[in-house]
């Protein structure tokens, strides 16, 4: 049942539903795509580089050869999961310019003759957005040797297409997408000089964003790892664009990028990718390799904690530990219910894991790997901390969002020439089970092994409560349960183990899933688990090298 304000905005969602309804009505009129053509554009002014598309292309690691495919049947070979990637042409990243300039023109142009009118799926915000970056940054060879009614009839789709961005530009919510758009008019402002509005509408949009979407080490409020590398991504290829052009650079862009830059190198794991906590997923930073090289971070400037992310190091050891509250509700989209959860790393390889966020995969695995139970942290009575709406409107207008929030405290550094580690509270337990989850957790940096201690605090009595503590592997590692019943013998490789250790307490081995990338992977979970009424307890563990 709803409560008071459920029932607002599920109410505020049909509202929304319908006008969007009768908005993609219009949208199809010959009226609106009539509205959407202006002045053409008389010339290129400036030819982007268009290898600065590898930025945010996803297809450098596959293969895509142009020369096979018939210009003439390229849109009818699609299938439809791949509709929306051939059409956001990302995959310009991957031509032969010296040959397959002539098929890109007759793609471009059956592609004109067939979708230049509005249609929901191929004009949805995202692809269209990329759509025209693409084009944009490989300008050179589209128009190379065109006819007249060619570029004329090219230059007229990028405005058309640009017009509907800034028309619907107040009605996209989506932070991703609008960053998107911001990228597509700038590029467009730029390449054509009569529309050096759309360049200022783009710059004033996106200097506003980064105000409201960042906070003040520049990591997003949505406190997601993937957020970051996304909008950096943009914010990156916005700049280099710029920058070749020899246009006047906003110090605002400089000041942002060094910032996302700054928060990247202080997230990227030995295994160059980012922890997994908040919508966080599989993503090679390879990409960031020569302008992390460039960045330089005074010992000054230097921090432990970013994002709400606790990150400490040792010689051959890293632990990244979850410090933070959850988002605002506005910017808990992705935002996954483990506070005080951790990842660790040892000799380069990923030991202790979180899921992963599932939303590449389907919504059901979304929704699993927003689960406490799928974090390696602390459930009681298999509950998980934060609630998420689950309502199918509310959802598809608003987005996931949560519905509930806490609070961390008491958070506390180590830093000595023994211990390296962090110790923090939370309180999402407490009014529905009366208890404090605090957890310590250091790097042990003489003994070259991982402490920690977690602690239930009950803060009411007489209510039961039955608790799992999980420790969720990498899905390369499997382990087996110990004879004393309190550890378990953590495979590496064939000479190598770990050994993880409890002290006066039973530990069990289960089955897991790993959601960090595109498939559904098994993966084992070490798991502490028992009941409690009136009292605190605690628990001390560790994961030492097995010698």
């Amino acid at each position: 049942m709803f409560g008071l304000k459920g029932a607002y905005f599920y109410l505020v969602a049909l509202q929304i539903s319908f006008i969007k309804f009768i908005k993609k009505i219009y949208f199809s009129s010959k009226s609106y795509n009539k509205s959407l053509k202006s002045k053409i554009p008389t010339q290129v002014y400036f030819n982007p580089n268009p290898f600065l598309l590898s930025i945010i292309s996803q297809y450098r690691k596959r293969l895509f050869k142009i020369n096979d495919v018939n210009p003439n049947d390229f849109w009818l070979e699609i299938k439809n999961k791949n509709i929306l990637e051939h059409h956001n042409f990302l995959w310009l990243n991957l031509i032969d310019r010296k040959i397959d300039r002539k098929n890109i023109q007759k793609i471009i142009y059956i592609w004109m003759l067939k979708y230049s009118n509005f249609k929901k799926q191929i004009w949805e915000t995202s692809t269209l957005s990329k759509r025209v970056i693409s084009w944009m940054l490989n300008i050179d060879i589209i128009i190379n040797n065109g006819t007249f009614e060619f570029k004329k009839n090219l230059f007229q789709n990028i405005i058309s297409q640009c017009n509907h961005l800034k028309k619907n530009l107040r009605f996209e919510k989506e932070p991703l997408k609008r960053i998107e758009i911001f990228c597509a008019l700038i590029l467009s402002g730029i390449v054509f000089r009569e529309y050096e509005e759309n360049y200022n509408i783009g710059i004033k949009e996106l200097e506003r964003f980064t105000k409201y979407h960042f906070d003040k080490d520049g990591f997003p409020l949505s406190r997601s790892p993937n957020d970051l590398i996304s909008f950096t991504k943009y914010l990156i290829l916005c700049h280099e664009t710029i920058k070749d052009a020899q246009l006047y650079m906003p110090e605002f862009l400089d000041d942002i990028i060094k910032k996302n830059l700054t928060c990247i190198k202080f997230l990227k794991t030995p295994n160059n990718q980012v922890p997994l906590f908040n919508g966080g997923s599989e993503n090679d930073l390879k990409s960031f390799d020569k302008y992390l090289e460039n960045l330089k971070v005074s010992k000054k400037d230097k921090k432990i904690v970013i994002g709400g992310i606790f990150y400490a190091k040792s010689k051959s050891q890293a632990i990244y530990f979850d410090v933070g509250g959850p988002p605002n509700k506005n910017f808990s989209k992705n935002y996954q219910s483990g506070p005080l959860s951790f990842e660790y790393f040892l000799d380069g390889h990923k030991i202790i894991t979180n899921c992963g966020f599932g939303n590449k995969i389907s919504a059901k695995a979304e929704l699993i790997s927003r689960l406490t139970a799928s974090q390696t942290t602390l459930t009681i009575n298999d509950t998980s901390i934060t609630k998420f709406e689950r309502n199918k409107l509310i959802n598809r207008i608003f987005g996931n969002a949560i519905k509930n929030t806490f609070k961390t405290s008491n958070l506390k550094f180590e830093n000595s020439n023994f211990l390296n580690g962090s110790s923090v509270s939370h309180n999402g337990y407490e009014k529905d089970f009366g208890c404090i989850h605090k957890r310590e957790i250091y790097l042990d940096q003489e003994k070259n092994k991982l402490r920690g201690i977690d602690h239930i605090l009950k803060k009411s009595d007489g209510i039961p409560i039955r608790y799992v503590f999980r420790f969720h592997l990498d899905p390369s590692l499997n382990a087996i349960k110990t004879m004393s019943g309190n550890g378990a013998l953590i495979q590496i490789s064939k000479n190598k183990s770990l050994l993880f250790t409890v002290k006066d307490e039973n530990i069990e081995i289960e089955k897991g899933i790993y959601l960090g990338g595109k498939k559904i992977l098994d993966n084992t979970c070490i798991t502490i688990s028992g009941n409690l009424v009136n009292k605190d307890k605690s628990f001390n563990w560790e994961i030492k090298k097995n010698i």
